[in-house]
This record gives structure tokens, C-alpha cells and sequence, in this order.
């Protein structure tokens, strides 16, 4: 959690606000009501963080508009972090014990990013014992949240070996593009 690591809770908020979305420009006062904190606190940590490299400035017609940096040397690092700890990552870790016993879960690297990917693409895999009544309401709630579908597959420890050792194409694609692990070692996954 950011807070275990970040003592400023309007930089905490402010960072959980661009990793929610990490391709949209947001201007201050967008901040201020996304974060709630007052205008100033927001001013000195977007300033913060645009020293450090973070956060890009553009100016447009009089306003301020701020991102996420591309260029920030951590920046990838940042959105596997920010998969853990803001939205779904969190909930399904809060959550852990009621959603069953899990091995591996996992996001796609293009659902951290946010890119648009092709209908039968997977946002998240789950291998284990599932409760799906429980990880579905955590799926609709982020859903909601972010206007979009998720995609998502929950398999056995069992069908996942089985398929992985058969090289199911399924499998396969899920496995070579890039992922964030939630849950489990990402090298025992793959062995």
C-alpha cells in the first residue's frame, strides 16, 4: 500500500488518482474534487512530484493539465504497484480469504496500462479454489468504477497444469504477453 511507503496522504490520494487511469490528463481542479483535499495541498504535491519526474505538466488556453511521465525511469514499476494497491488489484488481496484459496492471479499488462485490447484478450486469470460469487461482485463493483468490461478466467490448479503442459493455445497466449502477479510467483506459474 502506498501509505506504508509514502507519508503524505494527499500524495498517496493523488498518486491512486493518476494509476487508476494512467493515460488521462487531469487538470487541478479535477484533482482537488477527485482527491477531496484542499486546492494548496494538491498545488505542493502535484509540484513535488513533477520535480521528481513523475508527473508531466501541460499547459493548455490558461490551465494546468498533469500525467503520469512516461519518461520517469520507474514509471512501469509505478503501474505494477498501483495495480496492487488501487481498484481491483487491492480488493482481490483485501479480500483474499473470501475468494477462495488462490495460487496464481494475475493482470494483464495491457489491462494495468489501460490499453484497449481485442474482445477475447484476458484482464485477469485466477488458478485455484474460487469462490465466483465473490470475485464476480469485486469484478462488477471495478467494472462500474472504470466503465469498462473486464475479462476474466478462473481455472483449477488442475486444468491449468493440464492445459499449460498440452501448450493450450488459450493458455499460451495468456502466458506470453506481458502480466502483473498479483498472487503467487510469476517463475513457479510459468515452470
Amino acid at each position: 500500500m502506498f501509505s506504508d511507503l509514502i507519508t503524505s496522504k494527499s500524495r498517496v490520494k493523488l498518486l491512486e488518482v493518476f494509476l487508476t487511469n494512467p493515460s488521462e490528463i487531469y487538470h487541478v481542479r479535477e484533482l482537488v474534487r477527485r482527491t477531496g483535499d484542499e486546492i494548496n495541498a494538491v498545488r505542493r504535491e502535484l509540484q513535488y512530484l513533477e520535480k521528481r519526474g513523475i508527473l508531466e505538466k501541460e499547459p493548455r488556453a490558461n490551465r494546468l493539465y498533469y500525467s503520469l511521465s512516461k519518461n520517469y525511469p520507474f514509471y512501469y514499476d509505478l503501474l505494477r504497484l498501483g495495480a496492487k494497491t488501487v481498484g481491483l488489484g487491492s480488493d482481490i488481496l483485501k479480500n483474499r480469504a473470501k475468494l477462495g484459496k488462490i495460487k496464481f492471479a494475475m493482470f494483464s499488462g495491457k489491462f494495468v496500462r489501460r490499453l484497449n485490447n481485442e474482445p477475447d484478450e484476458v484482464n485477469l486469470l485466477l488458478v485455484g479454489t474460487v469462490v465466483l460469487p465473490e470475485l464476480t461482485l469485486l469484478v462488477r463493483a471495478e467494472e462500474k468504477r472504470l466503465n469498462t468490461e473486464i475479462n476474466y478466467t478462473v481455472m483449477s490448479e488442475e486444468e491449468f497444469a493440464f492445459r499449460r503442459k498440452r501448450r493450450d493455445p488459450f493458455i499460451l497466449s495468456i502466458l506470453s504477453g506481458s502480466r502483473v502477479m498479483l498472487i503467487g510467483d510469476e517463475e513457479n506459474m510459468l515452470a
